[in-house]
């Protein structure tokens, strides 16, 4: 059982998917400004947020940074828009999916489970990978480059640690989306370019002479030094 923080000014919409997803086991709250639900955030400790982007008092965007502030929850956004400059906006500022409006409550529910899905990373506090300098910890989910800690999303977590997990290896772009989202997402290819850019931008000293994540053009990506 997941607890959902859904903030939304539509309180038609808010309360027929809060009615949906309480169905399929979640644990629901509810809030219809960016205020409202920081103050929810602190209060119930969420799993997850689902946050629309249109909202009185604090929007979308500002309610992101401050959770992206304090927390690496995963984050859903809900957009009336589909465009391309608001979706990359929301990556930068680590959103972990999209979901355009109008949508299916079942579609919603499935990348729900994919984005949960992402962060159930197993092993001990002291199991751990270190390759030139940047070290995960599987038990805490810590990344640091030289001691230094680096804050990730939960995506973009996972994707370092399939590359890291295969050192030297090239991955597909297809091998990755499988990995870090799920099948159902073997068509969103796009994906993965929007967040190597953005990981690169985290864990990279030079992003544009990277010596982590390389890209192997035609072939997909790969974890290495040099």
């Amino acid at each position: 059982m997941s607890s959902i923080l859904l903030i939304d000014d539509d309180l038609n919409l808010s309360g027929l998917l809060g009615d949906y997803l309480h169905d399929q086991g979640h644990v629901i709250h509810t809030a219809n400004d960016g205020q409202k639900g920081l103050r929810a955030f602190f209060e119930h400790k969420p799993d997850l947020v689902i946050l629309d982007v249109t909202m009185p008092i604090k929007d979308g965007w500002e309610t992101l940074q401050c959770i992206r502030e304090m927390s690496q929850i995963p984050v859903i956004m809900l957009t009336a828009r589909n465009e391309e400059s608001d979706v990359l906006r929301g990556f930068s500022l680590g959103v972990d999916d999209y979901v355009s409006k109008p949508f299916s409550f079942a579609q919603l529910g499935a990348r729900i489970r994919a984005v949960l899905s992402r962060g159930g990373v197993t092993g001990s506090v002291f199991e751990q990978l270190e390759l030139g300098g940047l070290k995960i910890n599987l038990g805490s989910r810590r990344v640091t480059r030289y001691g230094e800690p680096i804050i990730l999303t939960p995506t973009e977590y996972k994707l370092l640690l399939a590359l890291m997990r295969h050192p030297g290896e090239v991955i597909s772009a297809e091998d990755l989306v499988r990995q870090v989202w799920g099948p159902q997402y073997k068509e969103e290819i796009g994906f993965v370019r929007r967040y190597i850019w953005h990981l690169r931008q985290k864990v990279e000293v030079d992003p544009e002479d990277p010596k982590y994540i390389h890209n192997e053009r035609g072939f997909g990506y790969r974890f290495g030094m040099g």
